[in-house]
């Protein structure tokens, strides 16, 4: 579980990396449409700020040339996506953040050049560092956004000592006023990395849960409750096999393949969906669980994979009240049904059973065995539910109208068996 989980995060982590990536490749085209649209509208102004010495050609270059970075990082990280177990390497991520953060340090140099260095730290190349470090909060990586963070006050501060303005009144800004500013930058990396590990904590903890729902779903099947797929991952699903007394009810319905030669398949469906959608429902309220599904009919248990002290009480219950809704499931239906109902109490082998790539809890045994032939012998007595001797002793004095029906020969057991009948 742990490794299935650090792989999902991997694949968040290079998910939320393509959309960062994205962002910042929208982010650089904007700023290509609003230089050209503020060239467009008023040129001289574009003139004045650059001194007529930075031709937007040399921006758009720039800009461009960033850009298919950014789509050839893109490509990249899709790759590793469609890889199983890859993940992009720890030096490539610091080296793209090394990459980017230099744009705007370009930025400033050019900007040096043509407007002066006072005028161009005060411009807006200093300030897209920001937009950088606030998108590392992708990353989800507090060392990856710190690095930012760090690199961006670096250079920023670099800049503003290998070429100190002289545009500046006396007395000229010391080391400190800019020094002040980078440490501000490298505080928001560090905020941003905070931030990004917070969300890849939020995002662990949601791919463990869900990873814990999907182990017991795919142990259990689909038709487990909610109530019951709580229990399992508040007491845990044991991978071993154990042996546990349970209650086993086998459910199918009468004629009814016979009745389906006559409908289309659909139609088949429909009814069987209708009329397990009332039966599943009552087993839910009574705690048991549909194990499988067996065509016309399923194997429920009660008593697995979660203890139930009254296991056999609950089984008998939740079976008057299957027999008690088919008049709501046969009500305006011209395709009336009748079901029948085995159960029987006593041990079984319960587990995780199936090849390393997919496993399903079930339960073996021979009480699992007879409580099939019992269900089968609704069609020799015209009943609807038939009990063991071992679930009328369980049931006491709530089986007081369990009626007997002697030792009767079962298929594939050597003594004839006693069964009784409930209305």
């Amino acid at each position: 579980m742990p490794t299935e989980v650090e792989r999902a995060l991997t694949q968040e982590v290079m998910r939320t990396e393509l959309l960062r990536v994205k962002t910042l490749i929208a982010t650089i085209a904007l700023l290509i449409a609003m230089i050209s649209v503020f060239h467009w509208l008023d040129p001289g102004d574009v003139d004045r700020i650059w001194h007529g010495r930075l031709p937007p050609e040399y921006l758009y270059v720039t800009l461009g040339l960033f850009i298919l970075f950014e789509l050839w990082v893109h490509a990249v990280i899709r790759h590793h996506l469609t890889l199983p177990h890859h993940d992009v390497p720890r030096i490539r991520r610091y080296l793209s953040a090394l990459i980017e953060t230099t744009l705007p340090t370009v930025a400033l140099a050019l900007n040096f050049e043509t407007m002066g260095p006072a005028r161009a730290l005060g411009f807006v190349a200093p300030l897209t560092y920001f937009i950088f470090i606030i998108l590392s909060t992708l990353r989800l990586d507090f060392w990856l956004s710190t690095f930012t963070g760090a690199v961006c006050g670096a250079q920023l501060f670099a800049m503003a000592m290998l070429d100190r303005p002289s545009e500046f009144p006396e007395p000229e800004p010391g080391i400190f006023y800019h020094a002040a500013r980078s440490i501000v930058i490298l505080i928001c990396g560090i905020l941003a990395g905070a931030v990004g590990a917070q969300l890849r904590r939020q995002f662990t903890a949601s791919i463990k849960a869900a990873t814990a729902r999907d182990r017991i779903t795919n142990l259990f099947g689909q038709h487990v409750s909610p109530e019951v797929v709580e229990r399992l991952l508040v007491e845990g699903a044991g991978a071993c096999s154990d042996l546990r007394r349970v209650a086993v009810m086998f459910v199918d319905f009468r004629g009814f393949t016979a009745a389906a030669r006559s409908r289309t398949p659909q139609q088949v469906v429909d009814r069987l969906d209708r009329a397990f959608a009332v039966l599943v429902d009552i087993l839910d309220r009574h705690g048991g669980i549909v194990n499988k599904f067996l065509g016309d009919g399923f194997l429920a248990l009660f008593g697995a994979p979660l203890e139930a002290p009254e296991a056999a009480h609950h089984a008998v219950a939740a079976a008057r009240d299957m027999l008690a809704a088919m008049d709501s499931i046969n009500e305006g239906s011209d395709w009336p049904l009748r079901i029948g109902i085995g159960i029987h109490f006593g041990e079984v082998v319960a587990g995780n059973i199936g090849s390393p790539r997919r496993k399903e809890y079930t339960v073996i045994g021979d009480t699992v065995n007879f409580a099939s032939r019992l269900e089968s012998l609704n069609k020799e007595f015209g009943s609807q539910l038939l009990i063991s001797a071992e679930v009328r002793a369980a049931l006491g004095q709530d089986g007081g109208d369990a009626v007997p029906l002697g030792e009767v020969a079962i298929r594939g057991y050597d003594r004839p068996m006693t069964v009784w009948q409930l209305g």
